[in-house]
């Protein structure tokens, strides 16, 4: 993709909020289904948090009042959530909300190549997406990027090195596909300039693979529209007898309603989480139906948050995957979006969910049944072998 992992937190963090593609944003596309209402009780949910419907209710209000002053709603909007002390509110932009609906539909306009910063400052080239205009240009991992538009990009943080490949004017609106850049590019001692057209493209957060001895690798880098049909997809398609490894590692979550289709992959129905949105209770159930008789090992780690989180509860207290890792992020709250008078948009928590044995997963994490640092998948294929198939 282009510039930033898409999985990562969403541009508006450079400005303070540190939100990531998190639970309840399932609201973007679940609110029209019902996957989480905003009625019900009105109460605290943990010590020290504030109401979550007067919580929010004083951000809107604080909006409204800016917007009749003739002030900034969305500047008004962001001093609210300030004061909270919410970690997990944000208040975004129109274009930026814009953005990060498409990160979850997998969507991007750019020209398909990854970059970080190097420590003396250099931007390298960490990986070209397959048939992106960076790919038709023959840019490959490795290269150094020296330049975007005649501007160069050393010392630049990779968040401004992104806006600058994807065409961002400032406002969180990108370039239209289709428009120009130009990149100035070294390999070794050569130096070129390529002129590319940013282009409509989609990402990969599933990719699945064969492992020697003949188990299946899936691997989910965010829930993504249509990932929870690819993970069952991956399931079904796998060799008859043989494990499966599901990695969630640096997985930040994402949509729910895909997480819960993942789930359904592994469980034949069942409670999957439960949660509450401003005191009400609600409940995640599996689909009946999926394969509950392979061998499983999900493998997790610090990144592994939010959704990745509570599909991880779920087959660990369904007794349904053998955790290999170490402790998960502990990200369990639930946030929902609401429209602000000048189009801005604030994500604000209201609630919290729990895995199906009731337990709490925010500032907690979940805890491996199995703890592996650094040669954590040698042993999810160790313990995958000894779950009676191949490893």
């Amino acid at each position: 993709m282009s510039g930033r992992d898409l999985f990562c937190q969403p541009r508006r963090v450079r400005h303070g909020a540190a939100l990531t593609l998190v639970f309840a944003s399932v609201l973007i596309a679940g609110a029209a289904t019902g996957s989480f209402g905003q009625g019900g009780a009105r109460r605290a949910h943990g010590t020290g948090a504030p109401a979550p419907a007067a919580y929010g209710d004083a951000v809107t209000e604080a909006a409204a009042r800016a917007m009749a002053d003739g002030k900034s709603p969305m500047e008004a909007a962001e001093r609210a959530v300030s004061r909270s002390g919410d970690r997990w509110s944000a208040v975004y932009s129109q274009g930026e909300y814009q953005e990060f609906q498409e990160a979850l539909d997998g969507r991007y306009t750019g020209v398909g190549l990854s970059a970080r910063r190097e420590r003396d400052g250099r931007i390298e080239v960490t990986g070209v997406r397959p048939g992106s205009p960076a790919a038709a240009a023959g840019i490959r991992g490795g290269d150094r990027l020296r330049s975007i538009d005649g501007s160069s990009v050393d010392g630049r943080p990779v968040t401004e090195v992104v806006s600058l490949l994807r065409g961002d004017s400032g406002g969180g609106d990108d370039a239209a596909a289709g428009t120009r850049v130009r990149l100035g590019l070294q390999r070794g001692t050569h130096t070129w300039t390529e002129q590319l057209r940013r282009a409509r493209l989609s990402t990969d957060s599933v990719t699945v693979r064969r492992l020697p001895g003949g188990a299946t690798l899936i691997r989910i880098a965010a829930f993504t529209k249509g990932s929870g049909d690819t993970v069952r997809n991956a399931v079904e398609r796998a060799p008859a007898g043989a494990g499966i490894i599901l990695d969630l590692r640096g997985n930040s979550g994402g949509l729910v309603t895909e997480a819960v289709t993942a789930a359904s992959a592994f469980l034949d129905g069942g409670l999957v989480a439960t949660y509450d949105v401003n005191g009400d209770q609600r409940a995640l159930h599996a689909a009946p139906g999926g394969d509950t008789a392979r061998p499983l090992v999900a493998l997790v780690d610090g990144g592994t948050m939010s959704a990745a989180e509570l599909l991880t509860g779920a087959l660990q207290d369904r007794g349904r995957a053998v955790v290999v890792g170490t402790r998960t992020f502990g990200k369990g709250s639930i946030q929902m979006p609401s429209r602000l008078p000048d189009g801005s948009v604030a994500e604000l928590t209201v609630g919290h969910y729990r895995t199906p044995a009731g337990h709490t997963v925010d500032g907690r994490g979940i805890t491996p049944d199995l703890e592996a640092g650094d040669r954590a998948l040698d042993r999810a294929r160790t313990v995958l072998g000894g779950l009676g198939r191949t490893p």
